[in-house]
């Protein structure tokens, strides 16, 4: 972990955190937020012209973070950079619309593999490097705590995350790691865009990412333990 001597507690200032999914619009925007709190930041993202159009400092890794060697690769990366690693946040995440006796077998893998395999290697992987005191966010988002029709698998993939974040949690606190589980309400990210299959419904204005991502950091900050739909404001 980074030597905490020259900031003050609870501040991200002079940590070491690394974020995945750098480039969506909730990663991008807590990049941005992390920035300008003087964080020392490592980007993981899949896309290298995406990682450096981000216009803040830190080091930047193009990685495909669903197998073990690619989490354990990032990790190691940020303890180099940061010179330990204190904060993680993982941002990463696909969507998929549709009723349920429309869904293919390649969309449920691939909500499964993003939304709640990765998030846990790349746990475990962080887990391993990350020092007393350390915080480990994952965003699962509002749909965890309840489903909707036609968004049956995706809210599924994300409710499994909670579980595992839930669980996770409590032997996280005997190293003296938080894990926060992160519900925001629907976001104007522009992921529904990009759905894996089907087309969105109707939804009313999302929340603004900055606003998200300020919330999610002050988390960080504060001590919080959990981020439920509702904390969002």
């Amino acid at each position: 972990m980074t030597d905490s001597s020259d900031r003050p507690t609870g501040s991200v200032r002079g940590r070491s955190v690394l974020v995945a999914g750098a480039t969506g619009g909730i990663g991008a925007a807590v990049v941005r937020e992390l920035a300008g709190r003087g964080a020392i930041l490592t980007l993981v993202a899949r896309d290298r012209a995406r990682l450096d159009a981000l216009d803040v400092p830190g080091h930047r890794l193009a990685l495909d973070l669903r197998s073990p060697a690619a989490c354990r690769a990032a990790v190691d990366e940020a303890v180099v950079h940061g010179g330990g690693l204190d904060v993680v946040v993982n941002a990463v995440g696909v969507v998929a619309f549709g009723a349920v006796a429309d869904l293919t077998v390649d969309t449920m893998e691939e909500l499964f593999l993003t939304n709640t395999f990765l998030p846990i290697l790349l746990a475990q992987a962080a887990f391993e490097a990350i020092g007393e005191g350390g915080v480990i966010v994952q965003v699962s988002g509002v749909i965890a705590e309840r489903n909707l029709p036609g968004m049956a698998a995706y809210g599924a993939s994300k409710a499994a995350l909670r579980a595992f974040d839930e669980a996770f949690a409590r032997e996280a606190r005997r190293r003296k790691v938080r894990v926060i589980d992160a519900r925001p309400p629907h976001t104007e990210t522009g992921l529904a865009d990009r759905a894996l299959e089907g087309t969105a419904p109707r939804m009313p204005v999302g929340l603004d990412p900055a606003a998200v991502a300020r919330r999610i950091v002050d988390a960080v900050e504060d001590g919080a333990t959990d981020l439920p739909g509702d904390a969002f404001g």
